[in-house]
């Protein structure tokens, strides 16, 4: 890395150097029984570089000519991408422990056997029951021309439980992670039973407008719209309907939403970004206020910004973060929780849905905060009793009118995708049933 560095900055006026080495394992279950057991390393290196204001880009798996992959970066000049920054020089980070050692003495026999205890723990239930356990670590250096040289380790074990509902496609699952490999909880394995059991039977709902609990695996339908809102790219390019909106109350006092990258507790906690920027705690809306936007070097720079720290080698269906670019994006959204339990939430709710997971989060005007999903599976609840599972329904609708509507939310919060959130309990919502 420091050979290939210096070659670039002696034809260039700018360079990053970026490498990475992981390792994961992981064990599915499928029936209760075992489907797959998976081993897969990944390592690599990219350069970025900026010479004359254009950006350049290139990565191999194998740094044997660092000439060759130098020169590749310069070919991709000719594209003409626009650099509106230069590369960070960072000394002054926070400290975290984001790398548990144990968890590279975590074999498969420790994942077959995880998973053999949910799917028994599992058994009393009558569905289709599936485990996931697995563990990775990685590590990561970035060097520049300005002078950054960081590293970082970090480690993740991951443990899921499912019950489907034969024929249906559906499920109750729970998911827990952390930096140490720990087994699943009894308290989520009692959940996931009780759920099962009170939709195991089905219920017949007209369509109307009622309360609806998004769970945690439901919310992250919410949660790809707020951070669209507040994504620096979809600022820049005013596709986003807050542009003009900061310091103003967008939702119900009930909603403070932030991200958080020095949570030790996940695994997804990093002090510097993938582009060398320090991190910190970011507040996006606050009891309802629109405070601020996640952004990257390249989208902070357009918008005469200072980085917040966001920029992630990500994409929505890759985890190849050698070969992609980094791009604004919010790793760790968290809410602030509310005062009442998910049992307390639902038995509060006259007639409604529990969205427990759902269908179609990718579908509607995303930056316009529209949602159409269908349940996967919903729950319907009268006079706080769940009544069974509704077939056939759509919940439909837009995130600033919702979240306008939000009665509470739990005080406890669980993992989803890139989030820790807590069950969201909204108002006068849109529900289209078949019955």
């Amino acid at each position: 890395m420091e050979k290939l560095l210096e070659l670039a900055a002696k034809c260039c006026d700018h360079a990053e150097i970026y490498c990475q080495d992981s390792e994961t394992r992981s064990v599915i279950f499928k029936n209760s029984r075992l489907h797959g057991i998976e081993t897969q390393l990944q390592a690599g290196v990219s350069i970025r570089l900026i010479k004359d204001g254009k950006l350049g880009f290139a990565y191999t798996r194998n740094l044997h000519d660092p000439e060759e992959l130098l020169q590749n970066a310069f070919n991709s000049l000719e594209a003409g991408v626009k650099a509106d920054f230069t590369f960070p020089f960072t000394t002054n980070f926070k400290e975290l422990k984001t790398m548990s050692e144990s968890i590279k003495d975590v074999g498969s026999e420790d994942l077959i056997n995880e998973c053999s205890r949910i799917c028994d723990l599992l058994a009393t239930t009558s569905g289709e029951i599936s485990a996931y356990s697995g563990i990775s670590h990685e590590k990561l250096r970035i060097m520049n021309s300005a002078g950054s040289d960081l590293s970082a380790s970090n480690s993740c074990g991951t443990v899921y439980g499912s019950v489907g509902f034969p024929g249906s496609g559906a499920s109750i699952s729970r998911v827990s992670h952390g930096t140490e490999f720990k087994p699943i909880s009894d308290e989520i394995i009692d959940e996931i039973k009780l759920l099962f059991t009170a939709a195991n039977k089905t219920a017949n709902v007209k369509s109307s407008r009622m309360k609806v609990l998004f769970m945690p695996n439901s919310a992250y339908s919410l949660n790809w719209r707020i951070s669209a809102a507040v994504n620096a790219k979809n600022i820049y390019d005013k596709t986003s309907p807050l542009c003009s909106k900061f310091g103003e109350k967008i939702f119900s006092e009930k909603i403070t939403v932030y991200d958080d990258p020095h949570d030790n507790s996940i695994c997804l906690a990093r002090a510097f970004d993938d582009e060398g920027t320090a991190t910190s705690r970011l507040p996006l809306f606050e009891n309802g206020v629109l405070r601020n936007l996640f952004s990257d070097l390249n989208y902070a720079g357009k918008l005469n910004l200072k980085s917040s720290g966001h920029g992630f080698r990500t994409a929505q269906w890759c985890n190849d973060p050698v070969s992609l670019n980094p791009v604004p994006a919010a790793t760790n959204l968290r809410y602030q929780t509310g005062n009442k339990s998910v049992a307390q939430l639902i038995a509060s709710i006259d007639r409604g849905i529990i969205l427990e997971n759902c269908l179609g989060a990718h579908s509607g005007n995303i930056l316009n905060g529209d949602l159409s999903l269908g349940g996967s599976p919903a729950l319907y609840v009268e006079n706080g009793v769940i009544q069974g599972r509704v077939d056939n329904i759509m919940i439909a609708g837009n995130i600033y009118d919702m979240f306008r509507n939000v009665v509470d939310l739990s005080n406890t919060a669980a993992a989803g995708f890139q989030s820790f959130t807590p069950a969201i309990l909204i108002d006068d919502v849109k529900v289209a049933s078949s019955s």
